[in-house]
Formats: C-alpha cells, structure tokens, sequence
C-alpha cells in the first residue's frame, strides 16, 4: 500500500466493497484522479453493485500498458496477457525487414498494443487490429490515442479495421502476415448461464459466447473460424495463436490440423492450464 494513502478512507471502502485490496485500488484510484472522498465512495458504491473492479477504475494495467477499460469490451485478463507472449515470440522468431501481425477482435486494443509496444522497436512492423462492434473499435481507438502520447512511433504502427474477423483486413494482407493472434468467444450457452454474475451481467455477451463448430463441438465456431480464415492470410511459416478454454485444446488442435495448418501445438497459462492452440501455416 502507498503511504501516502488516506487509512481512513481505506477503511470505509473497505467496509462497503468487503475487500481491502480493493478498497486500495479505489482509493488510490480516487486520489490520483482527484475524485476526493465522495468520489471514493461513489466508486466503492459501484463495485458493492457487482460492476467489476476494473469497469469502476476505468483503466486497467496489461502487460506494459495502462488501458482504458468499459463495459464496451472485455476486461483485458492474466490468461491473455501470456497469449499475448506467445504471440511476441511467435513474431520475433520471424525475421524478416517487415513483418505483419494481425489481432481479430481486438476489444480494448490489448494485444494489438502490446505487439506493437513490445515487438516493434528496431523492426518494421505494421499491427492490424479489427472488431466487428463499433462500440469496442472506439475504445481500442482511445487506448491508440492515449499510447500515441506516451510513444507515438509504437501507435502509428497499429491500424483499425471494423469488420468480422478477417473480413476487416484489406485484400493487399493476403498471404502476407507473419502472426495471426485472436481472444475470440468460446463460451458455451449452458457456460454463460453459470458465470460469475460479475461477467455474465456486466462484459459483453457477444465477446465471450460462441456456437459450435461445424464438427458439432459447443464453443467452438469462432476459433475454428479464425483457424482455418488464417490460411488465406498467413504468409509461409507464419503462425497462428487462438485463446480458448482448456477443455477446447484437444478438438481447437484437431480443428487446426484439418485446416491444413503444421506444427500443431497447445500451450498453457500461468496456471497450467490449457489455454491456446498455436500452429503454423
């Protein structure tokens, strides 16, 4: 905790969210942003409501960035923070004068960012960053802008693009992108209805929900699509990283293989679990 933080205050947050650490957050929060006590407390009355901590802050830290973040998009989590990784390093390992990475339904911008925060220096690198909602295109395009003040070479490398998965993309990318990344939906109906209330009643429905594949496997329709578009758009050797959920590995893997794409692999998060299929084109 920051010293210079109010105890008191700290203490009634924490008696209305029912969490110190919390209640550090917020009133740190308040305090930077000169909200004042009321405006703490105002805070504090949101997350007691069930908003999620990181929609009350209005910004969240990912990786090497601090993100704006809303109900606009999902909030940018741990597990794609090490997707996000696996992508840096998928991309670094091509080396090539300039290369193309592209992030599908990019939300808050987060790995779009961060590609271009962290793969970019010393290197030309263009990032294609598209979302099918107009609502998390504008965020994504406030978190560029805020990035432009803070490292403008690092922004101007990431465009948007709306449009539906690999439909945003301009044709001239085709058979020339050295990194496919995408967080897309893969929650099932039945998995949503037993969220966290949390998620279910406050993230939006249409970033974590998919349908099934066209193998019949719930959850599936959208990795699959992201899979088997990344062929048209992957130059050779390019790679190709999907999030998904841990019991999805084994039939994303299968998915990936019929598609056509090699060097089929799964890697996991922080915690061990499953969390993404990698492959190759």
């Amino acid at each position: 905790m920051r010293r210079d933080v109010d105890q008191v205050l700290v203490d009634e947050v924490a008696a209305v969210v029912g969490d110190r650490r919390e209640a550090v957050w917020i009133a740190e929060h308040a305090e930077v942003s000169g909200l004042g006590p009321q405006g703490a407390y105002e805070l504090a009355r949101r997350r007691a409501a069930g908003e999620p901590l990181q929609y009350v802050l209005g910004t969240w830290p990912f990786r090497t960035l601090e993100l704006r973040v809303d109900r606009r998009a999902l909030v940018p989590r741990p597990e794609t923070e090490v997707v996000t990784g696996v992508a840096l390093d998928e991309l670094r390992h091509r080396h090539r004068p300039s290369r193309v990475a592209v992030d599908l339904g990019t939300g808050t911008g987060a790995i779009a960012l961060s590609l271009a925060v962290e793969a970019g220096a010393g290197a030309g690198l263009e990032v294609w960053a598209t979302d099918w909602s107009p609502e998390a295109l504008a965020l994504a395009r406030e978190n560029v802008a805020h990035l432009a003040d803070l490292d403008p070479v690092a922004a101007a490398r990431v465009h948007l693009a709306a449009g539906w998965w690999f439909d945003a993309l301009p044709t001239g990318l085709l058979g020339r992108c050295d990194l496919v990344v995408a967080n897309p939906p893969y929650v099932t109906e039945g998995e949503h209805a037993c969220l966290d209330p949390v998620v279910r009643e406050w993230e939006p429905r249409s970033a974590l929900v998919a349908g099934p594949s066209t193998s019949g496997v719930d959850g599936l329709a959208d990795v699959e699509e992201v899979l088997v578009g990344s062929i048209r758009w992957l130059a050779q050797g390019g790679a190709v990283v999907v999030e998904l959920a841990p019991h999805q590995a084994d039939a994303a893997a299968a998915l990936a293989r019929e598609a056509g794409l090699v060097d089929v692999r799964i890697e996991h998060d922080l915690a061990g679990r499953r969390r993404m299929v990698v492959a190759h084109r």
